[in-house]
């Protein structure tokens, strides 16, 4: 056991936990020093202080369908059974229940500390706890990291009031609360302020958030698009409750790369621009943009280069490049350079492809044959074809301005080799790569209303559909 001094044992110290990180960053905003390292003692005892207010104030509301019975109901997410929030507080009168909760917010009397250190940061214990002060640790009933019929886990008074901060740097549902954690300390430091504010909002008024649970990976990208600094870290989502009725731990992970590149995407005004098609990108009817893309980040970094495509290419059976073509290309492959690390000889050979196949297209101004090219993009073979025989049709068409052959050998291989692991993912690039050159081209086809025709009618319903969506509507 590690031995302090007075001022050393009121300042929290970052450990390997993720929640007591984020319950130290809480603590020392609390105390108004912007990192726990410059909370001192007496700031340390006015936050302590804060917490305790506030859980009295809770608790004296006892029911947690009052109307400003939200903290209460929340605290049972943090801190189950506790003075706070036990059942029995229904029979107490107010000063009972001041007593007790006060009483379990202060810090034992050194006398009745245990001779044993604070597993997470070494200093004196002042007890074991368990999972009504520390959430996910063990249950009541049993514990899984210490053995049968021990007290819990052995914390200094500094890292338990970590743990009572908590709920003010998580988004606080009612339900499973949702903390983002890094081992950047300027993320953690100004994402958890920020988030303190509001906590405390709601916690004072005994209020829900009046915009109601948002989607708990759009906190994230808000929170990394906030952010004014380099990431130096990657960034965890956590989602948790400690309930009685079931304690619940859910982790998504995001690199550093994609972090950061999701946070430059709101500082360089030429990726601001392609973010606002990006999200156009991912928006679904009954699904906001924002929402796909922020669940595409935690999940797979292809989801997104693979929702660009197909944007951008929505609309090319109509001879029509959209307005916003070129930023969310561009958009797209410095996610293909900066985040998926993709080879950048390969990128460039790629890119070439794409001008030499955007040259040919222009040369012929024909929105039929941008469609017969777009109509290749979902079978390989085909695609492959059409590249082979229109290299030979620029070869010797001397109207085609491209430079040397449509494709080369190493393109051709890059594109299409069995061997080549990623080949399909290059068919994409090769797609955004002639998106982006024919929009920079201004390719406007001749022939672009009557295609639109053709396909306006196409597109209209059989006439057994009507005749069958009549009958439907009349039974």
């Amino acid at each position: 056991m590690s031995h302090v001094g007075h001022d050393e044992g009121k300042r929290p110290v970052l450990t390997a936990h993720p929640l007591q990180r984020v319950g130290a960053y809480a603590l020392a905003f609390l105390g108004g020093a912007h990192t726990p390292e410059h909370l001192v003692p007496s700031a340390f005892d006015d936050a302590v202080g804060v917490l305790t207010d506030d859980a009295v104030r809770a608790a004296l509301v006892r029911d947690t369908k009052h109307d400003q019975g939200f903290w209460l109901k929340a605290s049972m997410s943090f801190f189950p059974n506790s003075k706070m929030n036990h059942p029995s507080n229904a029979k107490k009168d107010k000063e009972e229940i001041r007593t007790t909760v006060r009483s379990w917010r202060t810090c034992p009397e050194p006398g009745a500390w245990p001779e044993a250190a604070c597993v997470l940061c070494g200093r004196a214990a002042v007890g074991f706890y368990g999972k009504k002060d520390v959430p996910l640790a063990e249950s009541d009933v049993y514990r899984n990291t210490t053995p049968r019929g021990h007290q819990g886990l052995a914390l200094c008074w500094p890292c338990l009031c970590c743990f009572y901060a908590l709920p003010y740097g998580c988004r606080l549902t009612g339900g499973p609360s949702i903390a983002l954690h890094s081992w950047d300390e300027r993320f953690m430091a100004r994402t958890v302020s920020r988030r303190v504010e509001r906590s405390r909002q709601f916690i004072a008024l005994g209020t829900a958030d009046p915009r109601g649970g948002s989607d708990r990976e759009t906190i994230a990208l808000r929170a990394l698009r906030d952010h004014d600094d380099r990431l130096t870290a990657g960034v965890e989502l956590l989602v948790f409750s400690n309930n009685n009725r079931g304690q619940t731990l859910e982790i998504q992970s995001m690199d550093q790369p994609l972090a950061e590149w999701l946070r430059l995407s709101a500082r360089l005004p030429a990726r601001r621009r392609g973010f606002r098609a990006l999200l156009r990108a991912h928006a679904r009817p009954d699904r906001p943009g924002i929402v796909g893309l922020a669940r595409n980040a935690f999940r797979s970094t292809e989801l997104i280069a693979g929702a660009c495509a197909r944007y951008l290419t929505r609309h090319l059976d109509r001879g029509v490049i959209r307005s916003d073509s070129a930023d969310l290309a561009e958009l797209c492959f410095s996610l293909v350079i900066e985040v998926m690390r993709m080879n950048l000889n390969e990128i460039d050979e790629i890119r070439a492809a794409g001008g030499q196949v955007a040259a040919w297209l222009t040369a012929e101004n024909s929105a039929g044959k941008l469609r017969e090219f777009n109509a290749t993009l979902k079978e390989p073979k085909r695609m492959r074809h059409w590249l082979m025989r229109r290299n030979l049709d620029a070869l010797l068409d001397s109207r085609i301005s491209t430079e040397g052959p449509l494709i080369t050998e190493e393109q051709f291989r890059l594109l299409f080799d069995p061997e080549v692991e990623q080949a399909w993912f290059h068919r994409q690039l090769l797609v955004v790569s002639v998106v982006q050159r024919l929009h920079e081209q201004g390719f406007r086809p001749a022939d672009r209303a009557e295609i639109a025709a053709e396909l306006a009618a196409e597109e209209q319903d059989q006439p057994e559909d009507l005749v069958f969506a009549s009958d439907e509507k009349e039974s």
